[in-house]
């Protein structure tokens, strides 16, 4: 069989330049659309099995975050289930990974897909649970409905917690933390679970960029704009899943926020935090404090030595997503960060950080929650 790359399905994105010599595969990333941002990669191999095969992207230099080539493994996947990491390295503007398939059919990416399909099945199996709603609040800029998930019986004495994700569609490892969040909250017979509801209702939106995740694209939407950017003045026109989702949550109110991302350059899970708003005060300081220290003691997968420069008092950007919340709604509002490298404490020398530690770290933040959910 001949070798043949291709991307043209759901999150695909590689532009092939040249396959007639296995060893020296020319590739390039495609830039997201309407954007100049590339760092995002998904693509599939068939006719290499036992065939040595060194795929070169030639224009890695280019990308949004260089660093995070840096000790950087690619992935790779037989079955779109399991994803291993296979050797990689850059040098001078080329990111390069070697690999021998085992089959005829193998896949390569950035970082484990969360497809769109996945993505249906998680919304559409949680609202067959009786704690569970599914609402369409709007749609995307190329008109897909953006789902939002109410857990609880919507008492509205009780707490509001918030957790979105992957506003940037490529940090595929936010929606695999999603799964292990609703899949646990959901768990009627998890004490913990089950405590947290009696105390508050949850509100969920597992991608805010749907158009962006399917397009293949890092960072952006459809319209090229960055969601995480437009908190303070979202538009229908140019940032939807922002401003349908930013009404929702002043139509119901909220008192703690979780927006999930994934960090490029950093191998470690951490909290970006909102010491710089200009509310933030002894008690949203405690609040910090609580959370993280407690996630540290119920999931050695976080830790508080590396992550970003907390802001200085009053300089915090009010258009990201978490700060402009934080400040809007005076409450506890966290940006979480996972790696798309190895989380470097805790190790996995196959796997490195995956779907699976992923979907663990989701889950063990309903007792953080459960820990702290009084005091918020």
């Amino acid at each position: 069989m001949k070798l043949h790359i291709s991307s043209a399905f759901d999150a695909g994105n590689i532009e092939v330049i040249n396959i007639e010599n296995p060893q020296n595969i020319q590739l390039k990333i495609e830039k997201d659309t309407h954007s100049d941002f590339l760092q995002w990669f998904y693509f599939r191999i068939q006719g290499a099995n036992g065939t040595a095969c060194k795929m070169n992207i030639i224009n890695a230099g280019e990308a949004a975050y260089t660093e995070g080539w840096d000790n950087y493994q690619a992935r790779a996947s037989y079955d779109r289930v399991t994803w291993f990491q296979i050797p990689t390295s850059y040098n001078n503007g080329v990111l390069s990974m070697d690999f021998t398939p085992d089959h005829d059919s193998v896949y390569i990416a950035y970082f484990a897909p969360f497809s769109y399909e996945q993505h249906l099945d998680l919304v559409n199996n949680a609202q067959l649970s009786p704690l569970c709603t599914m609402e369409t609040i709007g749609e995307t800029t190329q008109g897909r409905p953006i789902d939002f998930l109410r857990f609880g019986d919507g008492d509205t004495s009780k707490k509001k917690l918030w957790v979105i994700s992957r506003q940037h569609p490529g940090e595929t490892m936010a929606e695999w933390f999603m799964m292990g969040l609703i899949d646990r909250i959901l768990d009627e017979e998890d004490a913990a679970s089950v405590s947290l509801l009696e105390k508050a209702n949850l509100y969920m939106v597992p991608n805010m960029n749907i158009d962006g995740s399917i397009l293949g694209n890092l960072r952006v939407n459809a319209k090229g704009v960055n969601l995480n950017r437009e908190w303070a003045t979202p538009s229908i026109e140019n940032s939807p899943e922002v401003y349908y989702v930013k009404e929702k949550m002043k139509e119901i109110g909220m008192d703690f926020n979780l927006d999930v991302h994934g960090d490029e350059g950093l191998p470690y899970n951490f909290i970006s935090g909102i010491e710089g708003i200009p509310s933030f005060d002894s008690k949203l300081s405690k609040l910090t404090d609580d959370f993280i220290n407690k996630w540290i003691a119920i999931n050695p997968d976080m830790q508080n030595i590396h992550g970003y420069p907390k802001n200085e008092p009053g300089k915090a950007n009010l258009l990201i997503c978490s700060k402009n919340l934080g400040e809007e709604f005076n409450c506890l509002s966290q940006t979480l960060e996972m790696p798309f490298k190895q989380n470097d404490n805790i190790p996995d020398e196959l796997m490195g950080w995956s779907p699976e530690r992923s979907i663990k770290l989701g889950e063990s933040v309903v007792g953080v929650l459960l820990s702290i959910v009084d005091d918020l």
